[in-house]
């Protein structure tokens, strides 16, 4: 599989463009890779669902901060696969003017739905939509793991109608609009092609009496609650999917599945990088020199030893093995690794200013110190 290009690449903008340079840039693109004025040409509708994906997200305003300061991942699962145009769809009208119409539906056969859009099948029965729901966790919660509860809405079948979307005794008809074919046809400037029918959304026929509850969509907006596991050594940005969770499908079809994208929270003193932790402790100048053992707590707020050796220096890496971050499903863990800050006095006692000056006499160091190579040094 080809490595995904940077977004701003690929619709040719800075990362300083406004959202007007953005519309503009893939306006361009869209009309240039459209399918429909390069049928059969993979490599140009390739083009135009990249163009795509990189508009989803740099034209979202919670998106694109996301993607500027972590990349791809911070915006993993809004924008892969085929769940990521809905936002795109939503503006098409936007960027097209009065070419506008039904074009949400046409991109909408071209990728396959969204996280707002439903699929269709054969059969008139279309699946839910699929959710997303944004978790923020602690950074020790996604180190050994918590039960999360969490609050959404979401589309179930109507208890009234039982999903039919029609009152009692109704019945379904010939849809008006496309006389039974689920399908228009729609024409604007050169694209010209088959989409959904919006009056029957494609099932051919239309109910007669609507259920007055859902007013004929067979669903109902509802709230609900769910308590989630998450797993120890979660990371940032790590999406866990429920399915069947989503928005109900419409005349029978399938419920779609709820999307959790996990956000980690950063932690004062810890920081990860893969299933290994780093933190930083101070020592003084005499136990740099002497040689400590000392004590230091842990994320899981236990208290730990650590021998700091003779000599240790500003800056040193000393390693305490098993204490890191959980591998997922296993008993094993990371290591963790401490920094040594070794913390110069500003203010010392006379008899502490005595004894170094003593010191620096026996040392007796000079005064025109050569440079020292570069590489010998740990970075």
């Amino acid at each position: 599989m080809a490595e995904k290009r940077d977004y701003y690449e690929v619709l040719g903008v800075e990362k300083s463009a406004s959202l007007d340079d953005i519309k503009k840039a893939y306006r361009k693109l869209a009309i240039k890779y459209h399918p429909d004025r390069n049928p059969g040409d993979k490599a140009a509708e390739e083009k135009f669902k990249e163009a795509t994906e990189a508009y989803e997200v740099l034209s979202d305003d919670k998106k694109r901060p996301l993607y500027d300061q972590y990349g791809f991942a911070g915006v993993d699962g809004a924008a892969s696969g085929g769940a990521q145009y809905s936002h795109a769809f939503h503006d098409f009208s936007d960027l097209f003017g009065g070419m506008g119409g039904g074009f949400g539906d046409i991109f909408e056969n071209i990728f396959g739905g969204g996280f707002s859009s439903s699929r269709r099948t054969s059969d008139g029965h279309a699946q839910g939509a699929t959710l997303r729901y944004d978790l923020e966790i602690s950074f020790k919660a996604a180190v050994f793991g918590t039960k999360a509860e969490i609050r959404f809405t979401h589309n179930e079948v109507c208890g009234t109608c039982h999903g039919t979307g029609g009152a009692a005794g109704s019945s379904r008809k010939t849809c008006p609009a496309c006389q039974g074919t689920g399908q228009i046809r729609q024409s604007a400037g050169f694209f010209a092609m088959q989409q959904t029918c919006p009056t029957c959304r494609g099932t051919g026929t239309v109910i007669d009496n609507p259920c007055p509850v859902c007013h004929g969509t067979g669903l109902q907006e509802k709230n609900k609650m769910m308590t989630l596991t998450i797993p120890a050594g979660v990371d940032n940005g790590k999406r866990i999917d429920i399915p069947h969770q989503g928005d109900a499908g419409r005349n029978g079809g399938q419920a779609g599945d709820l999307i959790v994208v996990i956000h980690v929270a950063e932690d004062r003193f810890f920081e990860r990088s893969g299933q290994d932790l780093y933190c930083a402790v101070p020592i003084t100048m005499a136990q740099a020199c002497l040689g400590a053992e000392i004590t230091i707590p842990l994320l899981d707020d236990k208290r730990v030893s650590l021998k700091v050796p003779a000599g240790t220096s500003n800056g040193k890496l000393l390693r305490i093995k098993g204490e890191g971050v959980p591998y997922t499903g296993t008993s094993r863990r990371g290591d963790l690794y401490v920094k040594i800050v070794v913390q110069v006095p500003s203010r010392m006692s006379a008899q502490q200013k005595a004894l170094l000056e003593q010191y620096l006499a026996l040392e007796n160091p000079t005064t025109s110190p050569s440079l020292i190579p570069l590489e010998s040094l740990s970075r």
